[in-house]
């Protein structure tokens, strides 16, 4: 017999159980992945959100309760979502949260939550398509709501479970781009996937399911691709010129913020979701032909921060079934290209194991990058651009790259000390998608800014700098002005470890005086004890550091 209720063990075990499960199927569901767009990608997508959202339960600590427990799991999911599924799959895993209590989910509770959830989908997709995960969340929740209230929880789980089954192959009827290529809908068997893991935790039962699979290169096939590339409007003005995946979160808004940004995406795009974790935070997504205007959108409305661009057909791949030759499972089978300015940053990613694109002795552009791409000793190439280029110029490379042959990931390293982060989490034993999994983690998880002397009289957000006075920036914008380099550093690291940190690397430029490093790690040790500091010699010209928290 099931638990009474589903408390924060079986949550737990729920999100574990949905990672494992979503990566065995990541192929398959990759395969029938037609609509709205024939990239291959959405098994992919929803094993990194879910990770996510895993990642950030765990966080949350051994102690946290369901409710806590499931907060961070909803807050994860949407601050890691990839891919239109993906995003979708987050506002399942908000309602589950949103319901929750500390003394758990019964069954009303959780049927509270599949109607939620529901409900949710439908406010932030732009447009909602039969035949989707949206119509069959819509159909699961029909369906338990029409049990009775006092259904024990592992009922209303396997109810929930096999009716997306059953909504899931109706699929197949409903949307044309399915029918064509005789699959059924992607992210719907994600769902299901999801919601057997849940029965499973529940009762006890693992329901044997079919396997879907579809004629590779079959002439329905390539129908579907065709249908595939539209949304669920009628050929819009720029349907036949849609390149391109733009996923970011964005806070600053509200629900009207939240609704603005649909309609204004709607406008360059289709695929428009923008979701919430109902704390805050939000995730918008679009396919679109200008990416750019895409995230520039986002900016009118909020603050953007993690921007994700990503041409159509680069899927990443699952890594989850059998490797393709030897280059994948085995150490050394992938190439690691950093663009590096200074002989000292040289040095320290050379050792790391990565080949360097000197940014700071020649140009590099995106000409330059992809040749160094394409001429590496490897089918597999992962990028750490550490902020040389352009988001645009990126995706240019991307396609230019794959086209040439190569299996390219872009990670979302802004500048050398991501990187270095980065590879301090490298493992080239694992597959390529783990490895590139955990180092962009490391890399997003590193806050990151530049200290520099001013040359010129200038006005900044935080007021007028003279020539000589210390700069602290964070990105591109001055947060600090200091009358010299040190007490600008000093400044600059009180407001990086003012929401934590428990590491700070500096990267020492070529500007930096000789006592910088010392004095600004004797600032670290006197007020932050716990944190530890590591210096580094990069030689970068124009910065004096910098400086990263993790």
């Amino acid at each position: 017999m099931g638990p009474a209720v589903l408390g924060v063990e079986e949550l737990r075990a729920w999100a574990y159980r949905c990672v494992d499960d979503l990566t065995a199927r990541c192929d398959e569901i990759n395969e029938l992945n037609v609509f709205p767009i024939a990239d291959s990608d959405t098994g992919t997508n929803l094993v990194f959100t879910v990770r996510s959202a895993v990642e950030s339960m765990r966080a949350a600590g051994p102690e946290a309760d369901l409710g806590t427990a499931a907060t961070a799991l909803s807050r994860g999911a949407v601050a890691g979502a990839r891919g239109n599924s993906g995003v979708i799959v987050s506002q399942v895993l908000r309602a589950v949260g949103e319901v929750a209590v500390s003394e758990g989910l019964n069954g009303a509770a959780l049927i509270d939550a599949l109607l939620r959830a529901a409900d949710l989908v439908v406010e932030v997709v732009s447009i909602p398509v039969q035949g989707t995960i949206v119509s069959v969340l819509a159909r699961v929740a029909e369906d338990v709501s029409a049990l009775d209230q006092s259904s024990d929880v592992g009922a209303v789980a396997r109810c929930a479970a096999e009716s997306a089954a059953r909504a899931l192959d109706r699929t197949r009827r409903q949307l044309p781009a399915l029918e064509a290529a005789g699959v059924v809908d992607a992210g719907a068997l994600g769902l299901l996937v999801m919601l057997d893991a849940l029965s499973s935790v529940l009762t006890g039962d693992s329901p044997s399911r079919r396997r879907y699979h579809r004629q590779v290169d079959s002439p329905a096939r390539r129908i579907a691709g065709e249908h595939g590339s539209r949304s669920a409007r009628t050929a819009p003005p720029h349907d036949a010129a849609l390149g391109y995946e733009v996923l970011y979160g964005i806070s600053g808004i509200d629900d009207d913020g939240a609704a603005r940004l649909r309609r204004e995406l709607s406008v360059i795009g289709d695929s428009v979701v923008v979701a919430g974790d109902g704390n805050g935070s939000w995730s918008a997504h679009v396919h679109t032909a200008n990416a750019g205007l895409a995230v520039d959108v986002g900016l009118e409305v909020g603050t953007v921060h993690g921007v994700r661009i990503a041409a159509f057909g680069s899927g990443d791949g699952c890594g989850s079934g059998a490797p393709t030759e030897d280059t994948s499972e085995s150490p050394g089978g992938r190439d690691i290209l950093a663009v590096v300015a200074g002989d000292g940053a040289e040095l320290l990613y050379v050792e790391e194991g990565a080949i360097v694109l000197r940014s700071d002795t020649a140009t590099v552009g995106p000409a330059d990058l992809c040749a160094a791409i394409v001429g590496s000793g490897h089918p597999e190439v992962l990028v750490l651009p550490n902020g040389a280029l352009s988001a645009q110029e990126l995706v240019q490379v991307s396609i230019a790259s794959r086209d040439a042959g190569k299996e390219v990931l872009m990670l979302p390293s802004g500048s050398m000390v991501q990187g270095l982060a980065a590879l301090a989490v490298h493992d080239p034993s694992r597959v390529a998608l783990d490895d590139a999994f955990a180092m962009s983690e490391a890399a997003a998880g590193t806050r990151w800014a530049s200290l520099r002397i001013a040359e010129e009289r200038s006005l900044t957000w935080v007021g007028t700098c003279e020539p000589g006075d210390g700069l602290g920036l964070v990105g591109r914008e001055v947060v600090v002005i200091g009358p010299d380099g040190l007490s600008a550093g000093c400044s600059l690291l009180d407001q990086l470890l003012s929401v934590g940190g428990e590491m700070v690397t500096l990267l020492l430029g070529e500007a930096a005086p000789a006592e910088l490093g010392d004095r600004l790690v004797h600032h670290v040790r006197g007020r932050y004890p716990g944190v530890e500091v590591v210096v580094y010699t990069g030689g970068q010209p124009g910065d004096l550091a910098e400086l990263g928290v993790e």
